[in-house]
């Protein structure tokens, strides 16, 4: 391995920082939409628990000078998963989110994402939410994550058999 190179995840789309703010956090490469709203990372803490952060770039805002709703939005929805990692075992989908809006973040603020899971069933995740800057709430989330079966490409099935 090259001394420089990011340590292996066994995922093409999982990406380890390996310096700035954000060392030794993860972030997913694979949905451009969240790549170019973010970057948003996630890392697993020592409890077992998952933390979630961003910094607000000018990107972020809207017409306010506050973080626009929407990107609050999308990055809660990238907690859903990174909440939720441990119990997912393959691809899934977003098919229920709610949210409470609390408070502006501005340029430059950490904003940060915690949640638990508060049931995982056979084909569905439950998950909530909170985003804070500092000790500050901003905003409240759940959402409900399906678990979706791997389509099998029709090259890979004829060649199965």
């Amino acid at each position: 391995m090259e001394e420089n190179a990011p340590p292996s995840t066994g995922r093409p789309d999982l990406m380890i920082a390996t310096e700035g703010e954000f060392a030794g956090w993860r972030t997913w490469t694979r949905d451009t939409f969240e790549s170019n709203s973010g970057p948003f990372w996630h890392r697993f803490d020592d409890d077992g628990s998952v933390r979630c952060a961003f910094r607000v770039e000018k990107k972020h805002l809207n017409g306010m000078k506050a973080v626009h709703g929407g990107c609050f939005m999308t990055f809660a929805d990238y907690s859903l998963f990174a909440i939720a990692a441990h119990e997912l075992d393959g691809p899934a989908v977003t098919v229920a989110f709610g949210a409470e809006f609390l408070d502006a973040a501005f340029e430059g603020e950490l904003i940060e994402a915690t949640g638990e899971v508060t049931r995982a069933g056979k084909s569905l995740i439950f998950v909530r939410g909170i985003l804070k800057s500092g000790e500050r709430p901003l905003f409240t989330f759940s959402g409900t994550i399906k678990r979706v079966k791997r389509r099998v490409p029709v090259s890979e099935v004829a060649d199965s058999h």
